[in-house]
């Protein structure tokens, strides 16, 4: 036994150290633990830089072999993040803490993840001795997504942050980086046609399912008991408005009409909750509506297990066409047929599987005609749920899609 820890010490001591950069609290970010672990796996030693705002745990922690180290930050340095690229403030504040964490850590390639932090990385990175290769992970296009937040609608945030300068930072951000990872093609090519930047500097990584992780959530039996209905409807995420909860809320105002016993589940929270309360009020469907609110991922397979039919009725915008949400790939495992809207990505992603339908974005008619046609056609909507599940475990899992990212850090020279 003393041998084998010998040599487990010595290929630990040997292998490539990644530090990776995340401008939030962790735990949760399903994304960032499946890029860790792939890479753990792969023989790496992830450390993960978090700016701890909501004190998840001590400074120093381990979790699933990520070699966690939490950074205290205040309400004062999560407001500035805000206006990052507005006013350099928020750098500065987290520039000195990842300096520190460099000189601690001392990394061999670095990885942050969104473009909030990016910069404050890029900038100590720079002014280094030894400058070190650098992938900047960009879950989503930020800009786009930013401008249907509810609070940059309103006061002070309507004035404060400017659009126009995220996209301008998100452009200069790509072409600092040595390589830039994306969820979709489709989103590699809106990159490449606004940076100008070429092809080759971008890796595809969608937001799949890890296995290892995801299909050890047990189902709750009691969850599902309570829930079970002739016709549910699950969505699971971001409640926004964006994803089209409304669209989905009127879809099922019409469905009901002919089944009667139908529910739409919601399970997640927004900041609009209230809007979609008050116009579930509206329709008369106080009954058929269920708010679950926040719930922790390990649930999701119960809520879906619960499920007839699951959706993503997202609103069209340049980031909703191209991106991949977690929820499908989460769906597909659970066995059950997709309703998706039209937005280029996801569209295209059902089409081809062949495990669901696909509406117009924001026709809650069309909506309500295909969720009927489910209800009304159950042997063909369990194939559409068979084929989605089969085409997760063979191509859409986290061990297949993260390939391109191991092999960029398999290119990269080992430490000596």
């Amino acid at each position: 036994m003393d041998n084998g820890l010998k040599i487990s010490s010595f290929h630990i001591l040997a292998a490539m150290k990644i530090g990776m950069f995340l401008d939030d609290s962790f735990p949760p970010d399903s994304r960032v633990e499946n890029e860790a672990y792939s890479l753990i796996r792969a023989g790496y030693r992830v450390y993960l830089f978090s700016l701890d705002y909501q004190r998840r745990g001590p400074k120093r922690e381990h979790i699933r072999g990520i070699e966690v180290c939490r950074y205290r930050a205040g309400r004062l340095t999560y407001k500035l993040s805000a206006l990052a690229c507005s006013f350099p403030f928020f750098h500065w504040i987290v520039k000195k803490k990842i300096e520190r964490f460099l000189a601690e850590m001392k990394p061999d390639a670095l990885h942050v993840h969104d473009m909030v932090i990016a910069q404050a990385v890029m900038d100590a990175n720079d002014q280094s001795a030894n400058p070190l290769p650098l992938l900047l992970d960009l879950h989503e296009n930020r800009p786009e997504i930013m401008q249907f937040y509810p609070h940059l609608k309103r006061f002070p945030g309507k004035y404060l942050i400017n659009i126009d300068r995220w996209h301008i930072e998100q452009k200069a951000l790509i072409k600092r980086a040595d390589k830039v990872v994306l969820v979709t093609p489709e989103a590699v090519e809106v990159a490449v046609s606004t940076t100008g930047e070429p092809v080759s500097k971008f890796l595809v990584v969608p937001n799949t399912i890890e296995k290892d992780i995801y299909f050890n959530y047990p189902v709750n039996q009691k969850l599902v008991r309570q829930l079970k209905k002739v016709f549910n409807l699950v969505y699971t995420g971001d409640t926004g408005l964006r994803r089209g909860t409304d669209t989905a809320i009127r879809a099922l105002s019409k469905v009901i009409e002919v089944v009667p016993e139908a529910r739409l589940i919601l399970v997640g929270n927004s900041t609009e909750d209230e809007v979609l309360k008050e116009l579930v009020m509206e329709l008369g469907l106080g009954a058929a509506v269920i708010f679950e609110g926040w719930q922790d991922v390990s649930l999701f397979p119960s809520y879906i297990h619960a499920a007839q039919v699951c959706i993503s009725p997202l609103k069209r915008n340049l980031h909703h066409d191209t991106t991949y949400a977690n929820k499908l790939f989460q769906y597909m495992v659970g066995n059950r047929p997709l309703l998706v809207s039209d937005c280029t990505a996801q569209a295209q992603l059902v089409k081809q599987v062949g495990c669901g339908m696909v509406h117009e974005a924001e026709n809650a008619q069309a909506m309500a005609d295909c969720l009927l046609y489910l209800y009304k056609n159950p042997a063909q909507a369990g194939r559409m749920g068979e084929r989605g599940y089969q085409a997760v475990a063979d191509t859409y899992h986290w061990q297949q899609t993260s390939q391109p990212l191991i092999s960029h850090y398999e290119s990269m020279p080992r430490p000596q």
